[in-house]
């Protein structure tokens, strides 16, 4: 009888397959830190040699401008830290925030009093916040002064203005 031995393993396979995994690790890692490091690019590339003659800068003056552009754009800060003022220099929100996407009911209080309101009426709320009527009219008994109010999200991105539960809510945007 003849005995069949299995098929021997080649270990020498396995550790080529870890050796491989790691360098392509590694020239990834490479790649992408050298990707990152280049993402400034030298006034040279940016014009022409025309206009860099007409500029008249010599090389060194080229390499030291080159360095302090490059180290302006390393410690810029991202751009998602911008932030937005308006004129009088009080922070306002993002214009690129998308409004009515699961946001959260806005509870404050009116300034001043509210004897009722139409399209075109302005709340003026104390955390600095301004809703302008865009809907609905609602002419009240007697004015409430600095009441209480929550401004509700709907659907799609409308937002409701609720004086009192017991009363119908205005359909407001905001306007600040």
């Amino acid at each position: 009888m003849l005995a069949i031995a299995p098929p021997r393993r080649r270990q020498g396979c396995n550790v080529m397959r870890v050796n491989t995994g790691i360098v392509l690790l590694v020239l990834l890692s490479a790649s992408c830190l050298a990707i990152a490091q280049q993402a400034y690019t030298g006034i040279e590339q940016k014009l022409t040699p025309g206009q860099l003659r007409e500029v008249g800068l010599s090389p060194k003056q080229l390499e030291l401008l080159n360095r302090y552009l490059r180290q302006a754009e390393a410690a810029a800060p991202p751009v998602e830290t911008a932030r937005y003022e308006t004129a009088q220099g009080k922070p306002r929100r993002d214009p690129t925030s998308l409004m009515g996407f699961s946001d959260q009911p806005i509870r404050s209080r009116l300034k001043g009093s509210v004897a009722g309101w139409a399209p075109g009426t302005v709340f003026e709320l104390e955390n600095g916040q301004q809703w302008k009527v865009l809907k609905g009219s609602m002419k009240l008994r007697t004015p409430f002064e600095t009441p209480d109010i929550v401004v509700v999200p709907g659907i799609a991105g409308r937002w409701f203005l609720q004086v009192d539960e017991d009363l119908p809510k205005a359909r407001v945007y905001r306007i600040d």
